[in-house]
């Protein structure tokens, strides 16, 4: 290891049995402090990091608190230049580390770097390639499930997916922690947003490269829990974000997204699910914690929320085309 470490890695554990050895594994000698963080786990886990990893901070809570709250108490625990989000399902090539922090170097306006993201059962496809945020609504990983050669170069992206991402310490304390309204699901991409909002970049840097499981703790891809979170989350991310005049601006795209969102699980037997998660994103944002919580407009960042608009439109056709 270099001379002074400059991240520390926070992983956030629930039930993780299957995966949590095999993600610690791959981290063996990478320059950073390790932090796991257990949110009650009863499977086991918990105790395989005391027993096999001594080596690594254990933070343990009572119960489960969610991705966001696990996510803040390793943040508050560490004193490095970056933090290092890292899904317990995931296993990082040696050098991934590195790779994130060079990048975040040559870059002083980034906020976050997302890691290439592979399938770990079909390591020739992605899984992520960043995150991106449309005028529909609509949250969506580029290069899902495609070959990974034609995404090989480092760009700037609208948010990092928390899965594998690294952030600037010092800018988190201007835009504020993980959002622990979110629990779990959209909460990257609205603190990318909060960034880009502040003026700040995000980035996708290839040269780090992670393995992931997929909904190693929830599930499958879509199911009940992450449908009515996701959808819950949704609405509270426009809310939380955009200002007024803004969302009337693309409620034209907005309430079309939602409609088509709306019949896309209708299909998969999750539309009750989907529709209860919306009425739960509009309790959310009237809540008195929703509405403290609301990214207040400064004028002398409009030029960023033009900026951010005109991706918006533009990132439909990313969604479609790419």
């Amino acid at each position: 290891m270099g001379e002074k470490i400059r991240s520390t890695i926070v992983i956030p554990n629930y039930n993780g049995m299957k995966y949590i050895e095999a993600c610690l594994r791959s981290l063996a000698g990478e320059p950073a402090h390790i932090i796991v963080v257990d949110n009650g786990s009863v499977d086991g886990s918990r105790e395989l990091v005391q027993e096999k990893f001594p080596e690594i901070t254990l933070k343990c809570f009572d119960r489960n608190y969610g991705f966001c709250k696990a996510v803040n108490a390793g943040i508050e625990s560490s004193r490095t230049t970056y933090v290092i989000l890292l899904n317990n399902d995931t296993e990082a090539e040696p050098g991934f580390v590195e790779a994130l922090e060079h990048a975040m170097d040559r870059n002083p306006r980034a906020f976050s770097g997302a890691a290439q993201i592979r399938n770990l059962y079909r390591k020739e496809l992605l899984d992520d390639a960043g995150d991106y945020y449309c005028a529909l609504g609509w949250a969506f990983a580029l290069g899902r499930d495609k070959p990974v050669q034609a995404y090989q170069k480092e760009r700037r992206i609208f948010s990092a997916c928390g899965g594998a991402a690294i952030l600037r310490r010092s800018m988190l304390h201007e835009i504020g922690w993980l959002d622990e309204q979110h629990f779990a699901y959209l909460e990257d991409v609205d603190l990318g947003y909060r960034a880009r909002i502040y003026g700040y970049v995000n980035l996708y840097i290839p040269q780090a490269i992670v393995y992931h499981a997929g909904s190693g703790v929830s599930g499958t891809r879509y199911n009940k829990f992450k449908v009515d979170l996701t959808s819950r989350n949704s609405v509270y991310l426009i809310y939380k974000n955009m200002p007024l005049l803004q969302i009337l601006l693309n409620m034209p795209l907005l309430l079309p997204g939602f409609a088509v969102k709306t019949l896309f699980f209708m299909r998969r037997g999750l539309g009750k699910d989907y529709i209860r998660g919306l009425g739960r994103g509009f309790k959310l944002c009237a809540s008195e914690e929703g509405r403290r919580n609301k990214l207040c407009f400064r004028k002398e960042n409009i030029r960023n929320y033009i900026v951010i608009q005109l991706e918006l439109w533009r990132n439909i056709c990313y969604r479609f085309l790419r």
